[in-house]
């Protein structure tokens, strides 16, 4: 028996894609206002000017209009030590992404597999630590940075959002789907903990993993508020959305720099999606996996 599919008119289509573009458009914009101030001349960021006037040449009026000496003067500036707060964001966000990948699938494949007293009340607990707001923990974790003597150090950065609730449920709902008979098979063959990691859980969790590693980078690539709190103003390792606001003086702020400091800093993050897109998909849209 076939059925036939009922074909959508065009006026709909229609409707459908142009509501597509715009909404795309919207979301492109501040992307684009982005890189125009970049490109813009010194001190012309408030300037609304973005093309050529009717009476001069289009080359004669994007060169009045735009530079590239912006890009040269926030790579090569002695008092913007560009590429060291690059590499400080990528430090600390790549360890904090592998490291809170790994602490969460290992705790997820105990809350998942293992039976111990009082698992489920303790991971309830863990839940529900996700309704305080995130500004109320940092009083106490700064307190444990001044107590440890951390500031200016990359334990400060790093250790304390270690911890990422939200991955451990992540893991822990994914590797709960995995069939126990694998894990049956693995015991019978003498695999270790270890073993089981490494030849059960992480082949399967990949690309769960892989979703978990790029929310973490991402998080981390951009923290402010608390890199700012653990770092002081002359440390070497502030990282880059830190040392961003070097732009802000007291009368002034350098749109101009500031936003060619901030094309500079989405690259990484813009060819990491790209990068791992395959998998990010599958890890957000992965069902259950049935025996």
């Amino acid at each position: 028996m076939t059925t036939t599919r009922e074909k959508v008119p065009g006026w709909q289509q229609a409707i459908f894609y142009v509501g597509l573009s715009l909404a795309a458009l919207a979301m492109l914009f501040p992307f684009l206002w982005m890189i125009l101030v970049a490109l813009k001349e010194p001190n012309t960021a408030m300037n609304l000017e973005f093309l050529p006037r009717s009476d001069e040449g289009l080359l004669t009026g994007l060169r009045r209009i735009y530079t590239l000496s912006n890009f040269t003067e926030c790579l090569f500036n002695e008092e913007f030590p560009f590429f060291r707060f690059f590499l400080n964001s990528l430090v600390v966000a790549t360890v904090t992404g592998v490291l809170t990948t790994m602490i969460c699938t290992m705790a997820g494949y105990a809350f998942a597999k293992k039976n111990f007293l009082g698992r489920d009340v303790l991971f309830k607990g863990m839940l529900a630590t996700m309704l305080i707001p995130g500004m109320i923990y940092m009083i106490p974790q700064f307190s444990l940075i001044i107590a440890f003597n951390w500031s200016n150090t990359w334990q400060a950065m790093i250790v304390p959002h270690l911890s990422n609730v939200f991955g451990l449920y992540l893991m822990r709902n994914y590797i709960k789907t995995i069939p126990n008979s694998l894990f049956e098979a693995a015991q019978i063959d003498g695999a270790t903990e270890i073993d089981v990691l490494r030849n059960v859980i992480i082949p399967l969790s990949g690309p769960v993993m892989i979703t978990l590693f790029l929310f973490t980078f991402l998080f981390q690539w951009s923290n402010l508020l608390w890199q700012l709190l653990v770092n002081s103003p002359d440390s070497a390792l502030r990282t880059l959305p830190v040392g961003l606001a070097l732009f802000r003086g007291q009368y002034a702020i350098q749109w101009e720099l500031m936003m060619v400091g901030a094309c500079l800093s989405i690259l990484p993050v813009a060819a990491l999606f790209l990068f791992a897109q395959k998998f990010f998909i599958e890890g957000m849209t992965m069902g259950a996996v049935k025996e």
